[in-house]
């Protein structure tokens, strides 16, 4: 399905569903997995109950991200999903700190198939949860920026039941998610998120960060950033003033002025606005109207945009 007005509006209507296999998944199970995770994310995981998610962050000791994470509780078990772009790096960073803890990390990427359901607009979770597959393991998560139901099955499962979930529902293709990921100013990994990040500059303080949990790697850092109450940069919107669209990468300066201020990370067009959107990072004190983006690309043609809040579609 391409991505357009009435792609997306059906998606509204009915509902979507999105496979998100590409995802590195990771299992660990154990007597201690509970308390060794929380020493290792943002997040508190021991309020976390089976059956539920939770988004969180890995960082550095100097609070700058390793990953963007979100934490499915399972009975026996803890799942952790993130950008396939990090298979190679997270389960070696978090094998790093197992030493005596009872706890085992296996790599289940290949094995496990990721779907999420998006309902319609206003629909609530409950009733979107058919007799066709409301049966499979599931549960609630929120990826682009409103509730949604993850499901977890194995690689024969998924074969079996894609039909039945998609029976119903719109199959999400990668243009249209990432219309309805900068819509909801959701960052993602490689975009506006990195290696060079820190949580609060990306608005993860407000969603996968717990102050008044114990310790973890990187809290200190984490921690003084909040009390000094404001980083250097944040993630910002922006909204095209001419219908020119902005390029992903082009550099922001405010009229008149030919230091850059800010960054654009990700650009679509917005059919509930019906103009073009972007996602990007704009320094703090800065102006947030009359801006210039500019890409690297001379080809390209510049854009003026305005920073505005986010998101730029309420859920």
């Amino acid at each position: 399905m391409s991505s357009s007005p009435a792609a997306y509006q059906e998606v509204l209507t009915r509902g979507g569903i999105a496979v998100l296999s590409d995802r590195v998944k990771l299992v660990l199970t154990g007597a201690d997995r509970v308390r060794y995770l929380n020493g290792q994310v943002t997040s508190n995981v021991q309020k976390l109950l089976p059956g539920q998610t939770q988004p969180a962050c890995v960082t550095t000791a100097k609070g700058r991200l390793c990953a963007e994470v979100i934490i499915t509780a399972r009975a026996d078990a803890l799942i952790v999903d993130a950008d396939g772009a990090l298979r190679e790096t997270l389960p070696g960073r978090l094998e790093r700190y197992i030493i005596s803890d009872d706890v085992a990390l296996a790599d289940a990427t290949d094995e496990l198939r990721l779907f999420h359901l998006l309902p319609a607009r206003g629909e609530p979770i409950q009733s979107v949860l058919r007799a066709d597959f409301g049966t499979l393991d599931h549960q609630p998560a929120q990826r682009f920026g409103r509730t949604g139901i993850d499901f977890f099955l194995s690689a024969a499962e998924a074969a079996d039941r894609f039909p039945q979930l998609t029976a119903h529902l719109v199959l999400l293709d990668d243009a249209l998610l990432e219309t309805l990921r900068i819509e909801a100013g959701v960052p993602r990994w490689g975009r506006e998120l990195g290696e060079d990040t820190l949580p609060p500059e990306a608005g993860l303080d407000r969603t996968h960060i717990d102050y008044h949990k114990g310790c973890y790697i990187g809290q200190e850092v984490i921690s003084r950033l909040k009390s000094v109450g404001h980083v250097n940069r944040q993630l910002t919107g922006f909204l095209s003033e001419d219908g020119t669209p902005p390029a992903a990468g082009a550099a922001v300066f405010a009229s008149g002025d030919e230091r850059s201020i800010g960054i654009v990370t990700s650009a679509a067009f917005s059919f509930a606005l019906e103009r073009p959107i972007a996602l990007g990072y704009l320094r703090r004190g800065s102006p947030t109207s009359g801006l210039l983006a500019r890409p690297s690309d001379p080809v390209r043609p510049e854009c003026r945009v305005t920073a505005c809040p986010l998101p730029f579609v309420s859920p």
